[in-house]
């Protein structure tokens, strides 16, 4: 049987991936489905016509330990183009090891960039609860490590979102739906630079 041209026709190259890997920041707790920052970036991409499949492999309580079990797998699966951090606040949380938050998100970003993807490391601030030495090492973490790795830095990823209190759930840690919006207003300035349109080079 003579095969059609259209059977012949090269496959169209699927979108490049951008991998979100977060906790329940960027994992749609306490809101609806489709509400959060990620799911808004998805919209915004296609509507600057960025042509990326956005997947958003946050988890609820994840850590920067899990976040590293878990990329080797998803950057096989997905071989994005571009990979998204958005971890360490649920460290600092219940006190871990400083050197073990900083020694996994060395490897994170280290992984992604061997795997060939352009890294965006966001940033956050805790309260002082284990102390103002604790809390200001932490913080300084992620432009020490954006420094060294050469990769860019959300510096702190509620800048726009932690004076407005009604912005924030009940437990006064996750953002409601509406807050959404300005998280990923944040996160823009830094991701835009390192997205490229289709059939550019």
């Amino acid at each position: 049987m003579a095969l059609t041209i259209s059977a012949v026709a090269p496959a169209q190259a699927a979108a490049p991936a951008l991998l979100v890997l977060g906790d329940s920041l960027s994992a749609e707790y306490g809101i609806a489905r489709g509400a959060g920052w990620v799911t808004l970036l998805q919209d915004r991409l296609r509507q600057e016509r960025f042509d990326y499949s956005v997947v958003n492999a946050s988890i609820s309580g994840e850590t920067t330990i899990g976040g590293k079990t878990r990329l080797p797998e998803l950057l096989s699966r997905h071989r994005p183009a571009i990979v998204v951090v958005e971890l360490g606040a649920n460290d600092a949380l219940r006190g871990l090891p400083l050197q073990t938050t900083e020694a996994n998100l060395r490897n994170i970003v280290s992984t992604a960039q061997k795997a060939g993807a352009g890294v965006l490391l966001i940033g956050m601030r805790i309260p002082p609860n284990y102390g103002q030495d604790y809390t200001e090492k932490f913080v300084s973490l992620y432009p020490k490590l954006a420094g060294e790795y050469k990769v860019r830095l959300v510096p702190f990823f509620l800048d726009q979102v932690i004076t407005q209190q009604d912005w924030f759930q009940p437990d006064r840690i996750h953002p409601t739906a509406a807050a959404q919006p300005a998280l990923l207003d944040t996160v823009w300035p830094q991701l835009k630079p390192m997205l490229k349109r289709s059939g550019a080079k």
